[in-house]
């Protein structure tokens, strides 16, 4: 009986003190630049035991204002369109993804960029049942604390944008040799079309497929209402 006291007594302790932390950490974030992130951490350290690639973190933070309008447009135009709507979550997607799924199906993620954002800066890559609940209560307490606008501007800041390259910034110097808020439109369609898979593919040398994505993001970015991100 003890032992079993003694159990539950320490699962409320670390579950008391991880919602501390957890909304602690959020409320600051919901002011502070993102220093650094868990996947960021990961790459490194896959970089530094992998003798055939150098270790690279590249990455500088810039707020909404210093970058240009091209950019949230672009990634809203190529990663959920529904921003501005949903909670977090795409159902609609989601329940899409779900059936496809069961089918065998390969299909787009329903990820929202609420969502992408909260695994970049709270979670660790992982496909597991459990990394799932912790994005699902993330998600809830970065909607319920943060704006859209700073949702997106943290994304930008710390999506993975290339082989350690992170947010827009790092990644207009690096392929287009300019600062985020010069990026126009072609230029940011082209780096949010390799979102997907941003250490495969390059926005600077993009294969026919990314052209083709980059062609379709710009004409949602024309369909599409403009985003004020001003913050």
């Amino acid at each position: 009986m003890k032992l079993i006291k003694r159990v539950w007594r320490l699962i409320w302790k670390t579950t008391m003190w991880f919602l501390i932390i957890s909304v602690g950490l959020t409320v600051v974030y919901r002011f502070v630049p993102v220093p650094i992130t868990p996947l960021m951490v990961i790459r490194v350290f896959e970089q530094t035991f992998d003798s055939e690639k150098e270790v690279r973190l590249y990455k500088d933070w810039v707020p909404m204002s210093e970058i240009s309008k091209n950019a949230p447009q672009a990634v809203y135009a190529a990663e959920d369109q529904k921003f501005m709507d949903h909670d977090g979550f795409d159902i609609e997607a989601m329940q899409k993804a779900w059936e496809n799924n069961k089918k065998g199906k390969r299909v787009k993620g329903a990820s929202t960029i609420t969502q992408q954002t909260v695994k970049n800066v709270f979670l660790w890559p992982s496909r597991s049942y459990i990394r799932k609940g912790f994005e699902a209560y993330f998600t809830v307490l970065v909607e319920l604390i943060w704006p859209k606008e700073r949702i997106m501007e943290v994304y930008l800041n710390v999506i993975e944008m290339g082989d350690g390259i992170y947010g827009i910034e790092a990644a207009s110097q690096a392929y287009f040799n300019k600062p985020a808020s010069k990026l126009n439109r072609n230029q940011a369609a082209a780096i949010a079309a390799v979102l997907p898979n941003p250490r495969r593919w390059s926005p600077a040398k993009p294969t026919s497929y990314i052209k083709g994505r980059q062609s379709w993001i710009l004409r949602q970015m024309n369909n599409l209402a403009p985003l004020e991100m001003g913050i």
